[in-house]
């Protein structure tokens, strides 16, 4: 990601509010993230940051959703190492509603794209949330 890309800065900040426990603050930041994004990329990191600040887990589910489906309208390579935590979170969402057959398989590809992930702290929370996942609700053959 562009560390100086307005969106991203956006969401920077949000996470910033986030750790420091100002929730309101951080869904703001990322709520004008996702008004002011400017095409799939931008639109994918706002809705991927958004989907933590939802009132329920349907709407979770749903801008976990809108976050992948932008990802997919990428026409670059931009998204492309961004997709193991896309599908982790999707299948996440799919889990807390009770979608157990959706969440084994979006943790599936998740898992399938996880080598794209870089060798560092960021990669290793989602292999270690994708290997949780398949193990809550049993990883498919």
């Amino acid at each position: 990601m562009d560390p100086n890309n307005p969106i991203v800065l956006l969401c920077v900040e949000g996470m910033k509010a986030e750790g420091a426990g100002r929730h309101d603050e951080a869904r703001a930041l990322f709520t004008q993230a996702w008004e002011a994004h400017t095409d799939a990329w931008e639109a994918c990191i706002a809705a991927h940051y958004l989907a933590r600040h939802q009132p329920t887990p349907e709407d979770t589910l749903r801008w976990n959703q809108v976050a992948l489906d932008r990802a997919k309208d990428v026409t670059d390579d931009r998204a492309d190492g961004f997709y193991p935590s896309l599908y982790l979170n999707l299948g996440h969402s799919h889990e807390q509603l009770g979608n157990l057959a959706e969440a084994r398989f979006l943790y599936d590809l998740a898992a399938a794209e996880s080598a794209a992930l870089p060798e560092d702290r960021y990669g290793g929370i989602v292999q270690q949330g994708i290997e949780k996942g398949q193990r809550r609700v049993g990883a498919s053959d």
